[in-house]
């Protein structure tokens, strides 16, 4: 059996699946996937809660968990407003939508390098 048809059967199945994060020197995570899914939530939503319902996480440990960042980077990531009968509402900041930003161009640079890698590793399994 040569390598082409061993791997043939299998190329229609692979699929490429990764996670993206920073850390802290001490390997403490600060921002990956998840958070920065949440952030653009919130922004989308203007509500932590809605965010949180949507993604299935808790409200106090996406509280926590953003307040990380806020304490790792040095500013404050949401503004809340407090509301009356309608609810409040919550936003990013300025340095927060900065921050998702800059998030979001590294993550399209990643994927495009990745994904890069990915078709040639498809491809030395087709030779």
């Amino acid at each position: 059996m040569t390598m082409d048809t061993k791997f043939t059967n299998k190329l229609d199945h692979i699929r490429l699946h990764y996670k993206l994060w920073l850390a802290d020197a001490s390997e403490n995570g600060i921002l990956g996937d998840g958070k920065w899914q949440m952030l653009k939530l919130i922004e989308e939503k203007g509500s932590l809660k809605a965010a949180c319902d949507e993604l299935g996480y808790t409200y106090r440990r996406t509280w926590g968990n953003l307040r990380k960042i806020e304490i790792f980077f040095g500013f404050p990531l949401l503004e809340t407003h407090r509301g009356g009968s309608e609810g409040g509402a919550t936003s990013l900041t300025e340095d927060g939508k900065r921050l998702i930003r800059a998030f979001d161009a590294f993550h399209k640079t990643v994927d495009d390098q990745i994904n890069k890698g990915f078709e040639k590793f498809m491809e030395e399994l087709k030779k």
